[in-house]
């Protein structure tokens, strides 16, 4: 195992504020390539749980903090909120995801940061913004793919909206803030000053409608919901076969022409309603049910080895135990091993980006809750006594 000094992200500490999704999913990243993350929980006596996050030894909360330190601590003491603006002294990046008032209410804003460690970074997420007329509404994941736009462009066209089965505005958005701090991480190494650096849920939805946005901003069209086939690259979609359903992408016209060859119906590639990209587009439900005649003849597996041999994309399409029985899955090692104290052996979801000197390590298993508070207030000076008086005062 790589040793965690080793890791291109070890000489950075980052302060972990986050709750419920988005910002875990944000500091997870920095985790995972090795920054020594300092997790700030609430103390017992104040816990008023994690929300969305689940059950502490649930499976969501177990995937979001692995490789993380655990310390409890109560910013709305005064003696808590000091112990963390000590922290924030040596600190490289502080990361949050309040309301945008939280975060002036308890101290914890750039500016008060910023006075005490010019170098920091805060990377913070919210729902809209951090201001502008929804700044002080609530986030919630599926609010944000309904303004998004998501749900209009997902589903059977005429059912309605339909949400997508993850959270994808709070993943993407903790994606986009941890790019965001890497960004300004090599940006201090230039200026020496830190940031503040901002993601919302509702910002990072708008980004991943990538092309259907621009067909609105760049062509003046307005999506709309095309079901299991794909908008613009015809033919894309699910197609049933004698045992179940795949996945084709044989769009363009040489895998067109190849897709054709392949399942044995040349006269598709040559049709006038079928031989050009606009006259598919036209006739994609006559073209959809010719080709869904022909791979009902045969089971998913043989359509598979056949289009692939032939460069043509074509996929099954898996329920989730099947994804990770996949040779493929396995052999990228999307499920990582972690030990943990309590639970044992378990696994946890794999980054989807390698480095081939210095990968990602799954270190260790989310911690308990404060397990790390004696050893991080002895790092930073206090002794004994000093931490017995904190536990006293309910600080810590």
């Amino acid at each position: 195992m790589t040793p965690a000094a080793a890791l291109p992200l070890a000489r950075f500490k980052v302060l972990d504020l986050t709750r419920v999704r988005a910002g875990p999913t944000c500091v997870r990243q920095l985790a995972d390539w090795g920054a020594d993350v300092i997790k700030i929980e609430s103390p017992p006596a104040i816990e008023q749980g994690e929300g969305m996050g689940g059950p502490r030894h649930g499976f969501d909360f177990q995937n979001l903090h692995r490789n993380k330190r655990s310390m409890t601590l109560n910013l709305k003491a005064p003696e808590g909120l000091a112990i963390f603006n000590k922290l924030v002294e040596s600190a490289d990046v502080v990361v949050e995801n309040y309301r945008p008032d939280v975060k002036f209410r308890l101290g914890v804003d750039y500016e008060s940061l910023k006075r005490i460690n010019p170098r920091i970074i805060l990377g913070s997420i919210s729902g809209f913004g951090q201001d502008g007329p929804y700044a002080d509404r609530p986030g919630f994941d599926q609010i944000a793919q309904g303004m998004g736009g998501l749900m209009s462009i997902t589903g059977l066209p005429g059912q309605g909206p339909v949400r997508v089965g993850i959270p994808i505005a709070d993943l993407t958005a903790g994606i986009f803030c941890a790019m965001g701090i890497l960004v300004a991480l090599l940006e201090r190494e230039q200026s020496g000053q830190g940031q503040w650096v901002q993601s919302s849920l509702l910002q990072a939805q708008i980004a991943m409608l990538d092309f259907q946005a621009a067909r609105w901003l760049l062509a003046g069209e307005v999506p709309r919901q095309a079901g299991n086939d794909h908008p613009t690259s015809i033919p894309t979609g699910v197609f049933k076969t004698a045992d179940g359903h795949i996945n084709i992408a044989a769009t363009g016209g040489s895998i067109y022409q190849r897709f054709c060859a392949a399942i044995g119906a040349p006269q598709l590639a040559t049709d006038p309603d079928y031989a050009t990209g606009p006259a598919r587009s036209k006739n994609r439900k006559a073209l959809n049910a010719a080709i869904e005649a022909i791979t009902l003849t045969g089971p998913s597996a043989h359509w598979i080895d056949l289009l692939n041999q032939a460069g043509v994309p074509c996929g099954p399409i898996y329920a989730i135990d099947e994804v990770f029985a996949d040779p493929q899955v396995q052999h990228v090692q999307m499920a990582q091993p972690v030990d943990h104290p309590v639970l044992g052996p378990q696994k946890v979801v794999g980054q989807a980006v390698s480095l081939s000197r210095t990968p990602a390590v799954m270190r260790s298993a989310t911690p308990e809750q404060g397990a790390d508070t004696v050893a991080i207030l002895k790092g930073i000076g206090y002794d004994d006594a000093a931490i017995a008086a904190l536990r006293e005062k309910n600080a810590i």
